[in-house]
C-alpha cells in the first residue's frame, strides 16, 4: 500500500465532509470540522516524511499533494463562509488579496512554465500554521482578530516569496526552500534540500 497517496486522497476526501458538515449540520459541527482540519494537518506533514523515507517522493507525489492542500484549505475557507458569512464580509478585501496572489502564482506559472507551482517552499510552510491558528479562532470562536491578520500578513509574504521562486527559476522544478534558492539553482550552485519541504 503506497502510504502516502493513501494520506493525500484521506486529505482530498476531507474537503467534501468538511463543506457538507458546515452546510447541512451548521455551527453545531464545529468541533468535528475543527478535528477534521487538524487531521489534515496531520496528514499533510506525515505523506511527505513517509515518501522521504520509502525513498517514493516524486513529482508526480509533489504535485498531488500541493494541489490537494489548496482544496483542502479552500473547503475550510468556504465552511468557515458558511458558518459565518458576515465575518467573512467584514474582511472580505484582504480574503480577496490573498486569493488572488493564489491566481497570480498559478498563472504566472502556467504562463513561463505550462504548468502548476509547487514549491513547498519553508514561507508557506510558515503559512500553514499560521492558517491553522486563524481558522481555530474563526470557526472555533468567531473571531477574526490577531491570528486573523497575521495568517493574512504571513500569506502576503510567503505569495510573493513564491512569485519570486517562479520568475526566477530557470525551469520548472518541485520543492524550492525559497526565492533565495531559486537564484542559487539559476547560478548552477548546488544546495541540500532540508527534509521540511517533504512534508
Amino acid at each position: 500500500m503506497n502510504v502516502p497517496i493513501a494520506l493525500i486522497v484521506f486529505r482530498f476526501l476531507l474537503a467534501p465532509i468538511i463543506l457538507s458538515l458546515s452546510y447541512f449540520i451548521g455551527e453545531s459541527s464545529k468541533p468535528i470540522i475543527l478535528i477534521l482540519m487538524y487531521l489534515g494537518l496531520i496528514s499533510d506533514i506525515l505523506d511527505g516524511i513517509i515518501a522521504r523515507k520509502q525513498n517514493i517522493s516524486s513529482e508526480k507525489l509533489r504535485r498531488m499533494d500541493s494541489q490537494t492542500d489548496m482544496i483542502f484549505w479552500l473547503s475550510i475557507g468556504f465552511a468557515t463562509w458558511i458558518l459565518y458569512p458576515k465575518l467573512i464580509s467584514d474582511n472580505s478585501i484582504a480574503i480577496w488579496t490573498i486569493l488572488g496572489m493564489e491566481v497570480a502564482c498559478y498563472v504566472i506559472s502556467i504562463i513561463r512554465f505550462k504548468r502548476e507551482t509547487c514549491t513547498h517552499a519553508f514561507l508557506s510552510k510558515l503559512w500553514g500554521i499560521t492558517l491553522l491558528i486563524a481558522f481555530t479562532s474563526l470557526i472555533g470562536f468567531n473571531h477574526a482578530g490577531i491570528p486573523f491578520f497575521t495568517a493574512i500578513i504571513m500569506g502576503l509574504i510567503s505569495h510573493i516569496d513564491r512569485i519570486l521562486i517562479t520568475l526566477i527559476l530557470p525551469k520548472w522544478t518541485h520543492d524550492i526552500p525559497s526565492a533565495y534558492h531559486a537564484y542559487l539553482i539559476r547560478k548552477g550552485v548546488d544546495f541540500k534540500r532540508n527534509d521540511y519541504l517533504n512534508g
